[in-house]
């Protein structure tokens, strides 16, 4: 005479005996929730979802765009959108050299970028300057907004710019703060046309 169990274990798909049923229940955990920290959860949603604004000031833009060809692929992190507005946008990749002419609008698309919103200065150019050390140029995006990863090399490779993506990716799901921004403790540099450099 074949037995009929009714009651089988969900994972294993084993039946369970009739008399097991009640310690079978006591032992395992009720309902099957998962807890965790509400901020958690939404810093790993926004590091797998980080869409940088389109934004190429100079040559280390042309390597920008071949993060998102295939052979690089940055939609595999979530990044594949490069929004052309900055309130459809949280990363600001400063992909360039920045004049002091092009500063103001650099600060001004960096604030109309909704919260949370976090820079990337991809060069030598946008962290410091680069070759260029003279008046027409801001040395280091630094000075107007607040940088979270730098990225080094002129230009840089598509792979280093995805390994500072990555490392932003970290950063979010860490919980890291993000850096001060720089009108908070320089003021009179950022409202300074010339930014600190006077001839």
């Amino acid at each position: 005479m074949a037995e009929d169990y009714s009651q089988r274990d969900f994972f294993t798909n084993n039946a369970i005996m009739p008399g097991d049923l009640q310690s079978y229940r006591s032992a395992q955990p009720i309902g099957g929730v998962v807890t965790t920290n509400l901020d958690k959860v939404l810093n790993l949603a926004r590091a797998n979802s980080i869409w940088p604004a389109l934004f190429g000031l100079a040559c280390c833009a042309i390597e920008m765009m071949a993060t998102s060809a295939p052979r690089f692929d940055i939609a595999r992190f979530g990044s594949e959108v490069f929004r052309a507005s900055p309130r459809q946008a949280d990363l600001m990749i400063v992909a360039g050299r920045v004049s002091a002419k092009m500063a103001p609008a650099v600060r001004q698309i960096w604030e109309q970028m909704p919260e949370p919103k976090w820079v990337i200065a991809m060069g030598a150019c946008a962290s410091c300057g680069g070759v260029f050390n003279n008046y027409a140029i801001v040395q280091g995006v630094d000075m107007i907004i607040p940088v979270d990863v730098y990225v080094a090399g002129c230009p840089p490779t598509p792979e280093a710019l995805i390994e500072g993506v990555r490392i932003l990716q970290d950063r979010i799901t860490a919980g890291e703060p993000q850096p001060q921004d720089p009108k908070e403790y320089m003021p009179e540099v950022v409202r300074d046309p010339n930014f600190g450099r006077h001839a």
